[in-house]
């Protein structure tokens, strides 16, 4: 009798220990494809967490101030376009100046970068601009 009792939780063990790994990797797409969705979601409400600016000015001959950049997207699965900047003029002092908007029209893929340029009649006293962006829109 005992040695029934042995083989049977033997086998018992042995079953429960033998995972499909049919339904195993079934159970890991669900939840790579849940975290994805929930990832996806985060990017859609929140672009300005996932897109950076870099830009350098210079002066024209007209007196227009001309900012060269890129917008990057960090994000891992959703694109972003029509990117909406803020331009800020300050002085040497730090005063502040001026604002404007600047909208980049390009479709930004995840991982990816998109150029953009700007002229602008900076005020006089203009030392330095600085650029963040204030929102984007997703597919």
């Amino acid at each position: 009798m005992k040695k029934l009792i042995s083989i049977a939780l033997a086998s018992a063990i042995l079953f429960s220990a033998c995972n499909n790994p049919a339904k195993n990797a079934a159970v890991e797409k669900e939840n790579y494809e849940k975290a994805k969705e929930t990832l996806e979601e985060k990017e859609k409400k929140n672009p300005v967490a996932f897109l950076s600016v870099n830009s350098r000015d210079k002066h024209n001959l007209i007196g227009q101030t001309v900012i060269k950049g890129s917008v990057s997207n960090h994000a891992k699965v959703c694109a972003y376009k029509d990117v909406q900047l803020e331009l800020s003029f300050y002085s040497k002092t730090g005063a502040f100046l001026l604002k404007t908007n600047e909208t980049v029209y390009d479709k930004i893929e995840p991982g990816k970068s998109a150029s953009f340029k700007a002229k602008e009649f900076a005020p006089k006293g203009t030392d330095s601009v600085a650029i963040k962006v204030l929102g984007a829109k997703t597919n």
